[in-house]
């Protein structure tokens, strides 16, 4: 049985239909990779596994149990937790304010603010500095690390690289393995193919809210990777 699986999970806005049937599953200590363009629907799926989007209950197990009808904030509890596209810090709170909020919940673990920094060491020269003077590289460390303070069993990274110089994503994506170290299973949603692909276990391409194609990365072919990225016929 793996940690974390999703069977037959739709989703929609109002009327819009974002995901049609996506099955997906994620074991412990595993990094999966889901790739695919904008609007491909990868965005919605993370949504739907923070508890941001609610689906029926059966779609979504953790461990077996069905989950897809809980909130957010219980999930949290469970230990699933969100790094969101566009980093979204507290612009007015310090670096280590947003930290401990990322850490309300008190969920027991390895993750505080001091292995945070340790982590980031960066983040631990700037600790009173308010999150809205950082560079953007700063910012998506920060995210990360809130996330972590919440002592998650499944990390949900959302596009940690856009908008973002090589150096920094290299740095950020360095990162990762530290964080998996423990048993921590990692889902990644990234346009950056050569990123996601590079230290995924599994990954899975989505195309207009349908899995297009998945397996182990080293099992896929550029050829498979790009028909199923675009639509087209390999």
């Amino acid at each position: 049985m793996s940690m974390l699986e999703f069977e037959g999970l739709d989703q929609f806005y109002r009327d819009f239909q974002a995901l049609f049937g996506v099955s997906l599953r994620a074991d412990e200590g595993e990094i999966v990779a889901v790739i695919g363009a904008n609007g491909a629907g990868k965005s919605t799926f993370l949504k739907t596994v923070a508890g941001l989007l609610p689906s029926a209950p059966s779609t979504v197990r953790l461990d077996g149990e069905p989950i897809g009808d809980r909130p957010a904030y219980r999930r949290v509890g469970m230990g699933i937790a969100l790094v969101p596209e566009g980093r979204r810090v507290f612009p007015s709170l310090s670096v280590e304010e947003n930290l401990r909020v990322g850490g309300f919940g008190k969920r027991p673990g390895r993750w505080n603010v001091g292995r945070v920094y340790e982590l980031f060491p960066l983040l631990g020269t700037m600790t009173g500095r308010p999150a809205a003077v950082l560079s953007g590289g700063e910012q998506q460390a920060l995210a990360i690390g809130r996330a972590l303070m919440a002592n998650p069993r499944v990390l949900l990274m959302d596009e940690i690289s856009l908008g973002l110089a090589p150096i920094v994503v290299k740095q950020l994506y360095g990162a990762i393995p530290a964080i998996v170290a423990d048993g921590t299973t990692l889902v990644v949603v990234e346009q950056d193919i050569t990123q996601a692909l590079g230290i995924a276990h599994r990954a899975y391409c989505f195309l207009e809210g349908r899995v297009s194609l998945h397996g182990r990365p080293g099992e896929l072919t550029r050829e498979q990777i790009r028909a199923a990225y675009f639509g087209l016929t390999p």
